[in-house]
């Protein structure tokens, strides 16, 4: 045969008919290596959380905090191993020096009496409460059972047994700290003396800045500095906060049994959410979020006031720093990058108001609400409070919970689920998910980073970190 004959005119007839289907065999050799091998992969496994596998497969969703997320997601309904399949190799435990600790006696006398004044929303309250119990015994002081005082936007107003067990809570921190459910007779008719704390500049030291005070009146109001030194409380002050806050607050009996017939209404096994993406909170963070409905857009408008959001390079290195809140479509798309199932039962934990919901749910189906599972009638009859405390009351008690917003209630969730030694309990990573999209990526490079980075978070502990009265433990 000559030389210059075309090359595929050398190949046998027989050969000639197949070599297309022949040469196209190594391409979808690769194809099904990828599909595979991909971090969202199906398998006939069950999920962690006892999920049923559904084998149904899209691609290719762009997220960006600043570009529309496609309506069609890319996860198949299960993957190999889910985030709760990593092992743990750094967990956080309550220090021994506050479980297992012999302190020295309480003094005979009294220094005075402290009320603690809290403000907020519940889980702020119990905050500013749990440093009044350190304060209280760092001052040598009587801690007075706080009045729960509640700004207008959470319409109510409740004192601290309409939340908590006051008997048990006085129990509990009998030698740790003095309590007192009333003042003595000599002190009822005399109103406290007002030291306010909360607005101090810089590193706030109590015993330099509140002590004389105390000394001077014998009854004050206190109301925590947030940037409080606990470097210098004593060993027993730093126990006493830890004890009264983690092991000696729960709920009132009537809560309790509320919150325990709500948890026993939702399917079981379930992971809890933590979403916020309400307008005053998107306001807050002066982020700005220009693919949003112009229903919430108008919604996020009428509650900035003068928070006017950030524009330009300022606005690129805040959503970098991790400062704006996940929308309910970038949340659904980071649990898929973590391969949550799908058709995962949730519960979701959250206030009155979100914005943009149909971006979560219309991945995530499986979804329940207090509203969607309490009476009608009892619901409508709730106030703020009683709300944050059943969604408190279930989410130290689910098998998962997953906090988008770092803040006060997932700070507290996460440390009691840490004393329940319940280690499914993650924050997702919202500078994770900005850095990541200012690089470019999207779809499924970008589920893999994401996947990577919160798998990384997960093993070692970050991320939910709680080192006042948490230690870690490796495993």
């Amino acid at each position: 045969m000559s030389s210059s004959t075309p090359w595929h005119h050398q190949i046998p007839p027989l050969l000639r008919r197949h070599a297309l289907p022949f040469l196209l065999l190594p391409l979808l050799l690769l194809l099904v290596a990828a599909l595979l091998f991909s971090p969202f992969a199906p398998n006939p496994f069950i999920s962690s959380l006892g999920c049923v596998p559904d084998l149904a497969i899209s691609f290719f969703l762009v997220p960006s905090s600043l570009i529309s997320l496609p309506d069609r997601s890319f996860s198949p309904e299960v993957a190999d191993t889910d985030i709760w399949s990593a092992r743990r190799v750094v967990d956080w435990r309550p220090c021994v020096w506050w479980k297992n600790v012999s302190l020295p006696a309480l003094p005979a006398k009294t220094n005075g009496y402290i009320r603690v004044d809290c403000y907020g929303g519940l889980n702020q309250m119990r905050r500013d409460f749990c440093d009044g119990i350190g304060i209280a015994r760092i001052l040598n002081a009587t801690l007075i059972l706080p009045k729960f005082e509640v700004a207008a936007y959470w319409n109510e107003s409740s004192g601290f047994a309409d939340v908590f067990d006051v008997d048990y809570f006085i129990q509990q921190t009998q030698g740790f700290v003095e309590v007192v459910k009333e003042l003595p007779e000599e002190i009822t008719s005399r109103e406290p003396f007002r030291v306010d704390c909360s607005k101090r500049k810089g590193r706030f030291d109590y015993v330099e800045g509140v002590f004389p005070a105390l000394l001077e009146h014998r009854y004050i109001s206190l109301t925590p500095a947030m940037s409080q030194r606990r470097d210098r409380y004593p060993l027993y002050a730093k126990a006493a906060l830890c004890q009264g806050c983690f092991s000696a607050l729960r709920l009132n009996k009537a809560l309790e049994a509320k919150g325990s017939e709500l948890f026993k209404a939702i399917p079981k096994p379930f992971l809890t959410l933590h979403l916020r993406f309400e307008p005053d909170m998107v306001a807050y963070s002066k982020c700005d979020y220009p693919g949003l409905s112009s229903t919430s857009l108008d919604a996020i408008e009428a509650a900035r006031g003068d928070r006017k959001p950030w524009i330009g390079d300022a606005a690129r290195t805040w959503r970098n720093r991790g400062k704006c809140p996940l929308t309910p479509k970038e949340t659904a798309f980071i649990l898929q990058s973590l391969k949550i199932p799908t058709n995962t039962t949730i519960y979701l934990a959250a206030g009155d108001g979100l914005l943009e919901m149909e971006g979560f749910t219309s991945v995530y189906t499986n979804v329940y609400t207090k509203s969607s599972l309490l009476n009608s009638k009892d619901f409508h009859l709730m106030h703020g409070n009683t709300k944050a405390a059943l969604d408190y009351y279930v989410s130290i008690n689910s098998n998962a919970y997953i906090a988008t917003y770092f803040g006060n209630m997932d700070k507290m969730v996460s440390a009691m689920r840490a004393v329940n030694v319940q280690h499914r309990t993650l924050a997702l990573s919202r500078r994770a998910f900005a850095n990541l999209t200012s690089l470019g990526l999207e779809g499924v490079e970008l589920a893999d980073a994401l996947w990577k980075s919160h798998r990384e978070d997960f093993v070692m502990g970050r991320g939910t970190a709680l080192p006042d009265c948490f230690c870690e433990s490796t495993l």
